[in-house]
């Protein structure tokens, strides 16, 4: 299955782990990622709240390479979601943007990851793969804000409570807990801005988690795991308890399921070592 890929600007960097363990899953379920010639940042959150044309015309110069391989396109981040989908959005809909010339034909579909994998693999290719069981391992799936909403950008059917990536996780074994706050804010880029407000809104996470009864939460954004992974001593003194929360992606569990050799090199890059639970759960 051969799909367009855009894997944006954290994956090669700060999220290396989720690019490393996105292409590892990938070749095991037989997903071929062709990686857009030649792409560009997509803006994220910086050009959509300096420029308006700007924060259209970045995704719209990666949409119109896109238009030309007639494949699906698909992408790992949730900010570069968004700022996909509402260019295309906006050249659907005939907006002239800068940099892009007209004839975007715009027949094929843009997804995030976790939604392609479920909707378009789904349970029966994941279960073919699946070696090691995730029992025991009790979690949450967190999507954060960008994935399903707002619903008439990205088209979701069920925008306050997804479920893609629940049911990848229970397909792969694990107990997933119910919980209300899969699409909360946990603050994104005001962690570099206004720090105290985004580690109040991640330490409401975390203590919903821990309520929910999960040993640890899955996500499917670079941004939302660096919120939750890297600032956990910070949000700890400022509530006046201590917090030690492993955070995965979807995808590095996945591949543990799997059996991939990689997995506990991923791990070992995260701020909160998830490998002592991962131990205790029998899964290392």
């Amino acid at each position: 299955m051969e799909v367009s890929y855009y894997p944006g600007c954290s994956i090669e960097g700060v999220a290396r782990e989720y690019g490393e363990s996105v292409e590892a899953v990938a070749r095991m379920l037989g997903i071929d990622l062709k990686e857009l010639k030649d792409w560009t940042c997509c803006g994220a959150a910086s050009a959509h709240a300096t420029d308006d044309m700007l924060a259209l015309a970045l995704p719209a110069r990666n949409l119109e390479t896109a238009d030309k391989t007639g494949l699906d396109l698909v992408t790992p981040c949730a900010a570069c979601y968004s700022r996909l989908k509402h260019a295309d959005k906006a050249l659907r809909a005939g907006e002239k943007i800068e940099g892009v010339s007209d004839g975007y034909r715009g027949d094929f579909s843009i997804k995030h990851l976790v939604d392609f994998i479920w909707e378009e693999l789904g349970e029966k290719a994941i279960l073919e793969k699946l070696k090691k069981p995730l029992r025991d391992l009790k979690a949450v799936c967190y999507y954060g804000c960008l994935i399903t909403r707002p619903p008439r950008v990205t088209d979701a059917g069920n925008p306050d409570n997804p479920e893609s990536m629940d049911n990848i996780l229970q397909t792969l074994g694990a107990e997933v807990k119910n919980w209300s706050y899969k699409t909360d804010c946990c603050g994104a880029d005001h962690a570099l801005t206004m720090p105290e407000v985004a580690w109040k809104l991640v330490q409401k996470l975390f203590d919903m988690a821990g309520e929910a009864g999960a040993d640890a939460i899955v996500v499917a954004c670079p941004l939302c795991h660096s919120n939750l992974d890297t600032h956990q001593e910070e949000v700890s003194a400022q509530a006046g308890k201590r917090y030690q929360i492993p955070i995965f992606y979807f995808t590095e569990l996945m591949g543990l399921a799997f059996g991939d050799s990689g997995a506990e090199k991923w791990f070992g890059r995260h701020f909160v070592d998830p490998r002592p639970l991962l131990r205790q759960k029998g899964l290392l």
